[in-house]
């Protein structure tokens, strides 16, 4: 099942509630996927846009405390909170 946490300028942050390490997230974007570690911020799998990766990017570093706290959560079995996306 797919939780979503945010969604900002057409993008959608989700997360799977049958998680598997290292702690991440997933990003979608016009089709475009990719799975981002939390930790770190890198891609782990799947392509997006140089403009919409650069934006996941940074808002996996502002909300980093967040993102970890419902990794937490689903490794729990419970519901993720949401988290504010980016504005203009």
């Amino acid at each position: 099942m797919l939780n979503i946490v945010s969604i900002f300028f057409g993008i959608k942050i989700t997360f799977n509630s049958n998680e598997h390490k290292p702690p991440h997230f997933h990003a979608e974007y016009n089709g475009h996927k990719i799975t981002v570690n939390i930790i770190n911020g890198e891609v782990m799998v799947g392509y997006m846009p140089k403009k919409q990766l650069r934006l996941i990017l940074a808002w996996c570093e502002l909300y980093q405390d967040e993102l970890m706290q419902n990794w937490e959560l689903i490794l729990a079995g419970k519901e993720p909170m949401q988290i504010q996306g980016l504005r203009k």
